[in-house]
């Protein structure tokens, strides 16, 4: 077994089930180690977050952390969000796809930044 593969696997299953972006570390390690497209990448991440949140889901239904009033909205903007998204990147093509992911991790980046300096004055 891989351990880079094993760790990726790791730290994308505690970031998402937390809520935070595990699929970034999933597609970076994808991406840099396993030299997979940006279109397999996302793919891969998908399948992947299927039992991630599955049990996340039970996890956070048992301590009765979910709003089940808010579920029905969500769901149906995440449906009109995948046909937008999917459209989208087909139209982008898979290396400008990468470029976009990679500015967006640059941005969320130097947002996080700049947000710890304001709230630390």
């Amino acid at each position: 077994m891989n351990i880079l593969a094993l760790f990726a696997g790791l730290f994308s299953g505690i970031l998402g089930s937390m809520g935070l972006g595990g699929g970034t570390v999933l597609i970076i390690y994808l991406s840099f180690f396993e030299n997979k497209g940006q279109f397999s990448n996302q793919g891969i991440n998908l399948i992947f977050f299927i039992p991630i949140a599955l049990f996340s889901v039970i996890l956070y239904s048992v301590k009765k952390q979910i709003k089940y009033k808010l579920i029905i909205p969500i769901i149906l903007g995440g449906i009109l969000g995948i046909f937008i998204g999917v459209s989208l990147a087909e139209m982008t093509g898979a290396k400008l796809l990468a470029k976009l992911f990679g500015l967006f991790l640059c941005i969320l980046g130097i947002k996080e930044i700049i947000s710890l300096l304001i709230t630390n004055k």
